[in-house]
């Protein structure tokens, strides 16, 4: 039967089985008004079951909340006032996958049919793209987005050039010939870039960056690179020559590994989860060692080590914002760093805690109707400025 197959698919894409054909199928089951009481008992099956974030497959979760605003064209929301009918089927919609896909962390059913408040929003900010700024020795500044693929520089022994991907690239051509050379890599707000490094190594910086390094990489025998904000790493194996990340309050060492360090300096903790391999962690005089699967927390100069769900952490290099039980502070930088926005509170702080997912290829109005379906905060975007309330 056609509502056990529609049943059957929604639990697939909940558990990040489903295939393209499929999911194409899901959603034109979906659209068709004479299965809204079979969309309506699987969100009371949700209640029953409620599905922790961790239980769901991490490419699933912006791809879910894709569809639950598939039907607002608009990205911005004007009319509160809607059709009684369009309201019960969006809402069962929109409460059916989110609850399915995130518990109870988003959408808090207090009736029927409630329509969340949305204040006014005034334009909207596109999201954040692709695009870096390379500074030489010499000070020379190179705006990767504008620069044509193929050479960029020569310095020191070390060709520097832009692959048809779209990626920095280092590669030794001869002997290296200046000791004093250093390279800075940076993105501004709303940009993020790769660079492969003269090693092999890859580092994925995130917005608000930057990674300074020597352009043959090697300092006193090993591969040194210094972080401020966030990079995702995947780091050659060289056993002679370790590698290492500095930032203004740690140090991390490897031979050959994937890891995620977060390091921007208006955050209160910094954070370095380990995917593969494993990591030294050194900090105030005192180290620790990761293995994959865990995270070392540096906070007021206290290492601690967690297990969390490591796709929270590099979420952002998967282009998507992936937060679980985040304060308003924290999800509002991850806002203002990629959309290039001020953020100004008006009034109290909400002590809500939000937790969800959505594509970072959104407008930024699409994260602010996710986090304003609590009722815990309201927005209004005003230019590049977005207010915050209770």
């Amino acid at each position: 039967m056609e509502k056990d197959r529609l049943a059957h698919l929604v639990q697939k894409s909940v558990e990040g089985k489903i295939s393209d054909e499929e999911h194409v199928e899901m959603m034109a089951l979906m659209d068709d008004p004479e299965y809204e009481a079979v969309v309506k008992q699987l969100l009371m099956d949700a209640f029953e079951q409620p599905k922790p974030l961790d239980d769901i497959a991490a490419g699933v979760r912006s791809q879910i909340l894709e569809a639950v605003f598939q039907s607002d064209k608009t990205p911005e929301i004007r009319k509160p006032f809607i059709q009684a009918q369009q309201i019960r089927w969006a809402m069962g919609l929109v409460a059916v996958i989110a609850l399915m896909a995130f518990g109870l962390f988003f959408f808090k059913y207090q009736s029927k049919y409630a329509v969340p408040h949305v204040q006014e929003l005034v334009g909207d900010v596109a999201p954040g793209n692709y695009g870096a700024t390379l500074t030489l020795t010499n000070g020379r500044k190179i705006r990767l987005t504008k620069a044509s693929n193929g050479e960029l520089a020569k310095e020191a022994g070390i060709l520097v050039s832009k692959s048809a991907d779209g990626k920095l690239v280092y590669a030794i051509e001869g002997n290296v010939t200046d000791d004093n050379a250093q390279h800075t890599f940076s993105t501004a707000k709303g940009e993020t870039y790769e660079v492969r490094l003269p090693d092999g190594s890859s580092v994925h910086l995130n917005a608000v960056s930057s990674l300074t390094y020597k352009p043959a990489l090697i300092e006193d025998g090993k591969r040194v690179v210094k972080l401020s904000g966030e990079a995702y790493f995947e780091v050659a194996k060289d056993r002679k020559h370790p590698f290492i990340v500095k930032t203004e309050r740690q140090q991390v060492e490897v031979l050959g590994t994937h890891f995620n360090l977060s390091s921007y300096p208006d955050d209160a903790t910094e954070k370095t989860t380990l995917l593969e391999g494993s990591i030294k962690v050194t900090a105030s005089g005192s180290s620790i060692l990761l293995k994959p699967g865990q995270q070392s927390r540096l906070s007021k100069g206290e290492l601690s080590i967690s297990e969390p769900d490591t796709d929270l952490a590099i979420a952002w290099k998967n282009n998507e914002f992936v937060f679980e039980s985040e304060t308003i502070d924290n999800v509002m930088k991850m806002v203002e760093r990629w959309y290039n926005v001020e953020v100004i509170y008006v009034g109290e702080k909400t002590n809500e805690r939000f937790s969800g997912a959505v594509s970072r290829f959104e407008n930024v109005s699409r994260v602010l109707q996710i986090i304003e379906s609590t009722r815990a905060s309201h927005f209004k975007i005003q230019g590049r400025k977005i207010y915050v309330s209770k």
